[in-house]
């Protein structure tokens, strides 16, 4: 991406390479693989430099848009995020203003959910993927029923190991007091041995 300079001044953006007219010149979209950086600068066109230290994943955060700077000085022009915004970590319900506005629907009161949180969200995944893992071994259930064939002890095992790591798991997101802490417990970090693990952990999987 590069800027036009014109005046001290942003001017006008080039996402892609491209033509375009400056005073009385056409150029052509080549220049800005042809020529060197010294040359594009001494007609205004400036090459972005993108300053990402700010931007936070967007599962947690909501980002600024980027605010493009020209120094002068440098010579440079630099795209930068400002402060991110922690997403909500809790449900909100909705306020005694929105409902006297009508913006809540019918019935709703200061005690029904807006906006869900979060750690709703996150919980919900747990006891999907927790269901999906059990439905896997459903069938020994279904047999046992049907058959009165003996389910096998490491599959009730496995089962009962879903749902105490499901129950640990959602515990923990609940347990989370704000935002920056929900995205450490799904920040995956490489412990001494090699292997790779957030704090949250992992459901179970069945090995046989």
């Amino acid at each position: 991406m590069y800027a036009l300079i014109i005046d001290g001044s942003i001017t006008k953006y080039f996402n892609h390479p491209k033509g375009f007219t400056l005073g009385d010149i056409q150029y052509p979209k080549s220049i800005f693989t042809l020529w060197t950086a010294s040359e594009k600068a001494a007609i205004g066109i400036i090459e972005v430099t993108f300053d990402n230290s700010n931007k936070k994943d967007e599962t947690y955060y909501i980002n600024t848009n980027q605010t493009f700077t020209y120094d002068a000085d440098a010579g440079t022009v630099t795209a930068a995020y400002g402060n991110a915004t922690p997403k909500a970590h809790a449900d909100t319900n909705w306020t005694q203003a929105q409902i006297d506005d009508g913006l809540a629907p019918t019935g709703a009161d200061t005690d029904t959910v807006a906006t869900r949180g979060l750690k709703y969200n996150f919980i919900q995944t747990i006891k999907a993927q927790a269901e999906g893992l059990l439905n896997q071994t459903d069938w020994y259930i279904t047999r046992k029923a049907e058959k009165n064939t003996a389910i096998p002890s490491a599959i009730s095992t496995h089962r009962d190991a879903v749902r105490t790591k499901q129950a640990e798991m959602e515990t923990a997101i609940t347990n989370a007091s704000d935002t920056p802490a929900l995205e450490t417990l799904y920040t995956y970090t490489k412990q001494e041995d090699g292997s790779v693990t957030k704090p949250l952990g992992e459901l179970p999987t069945l090995e046989i």
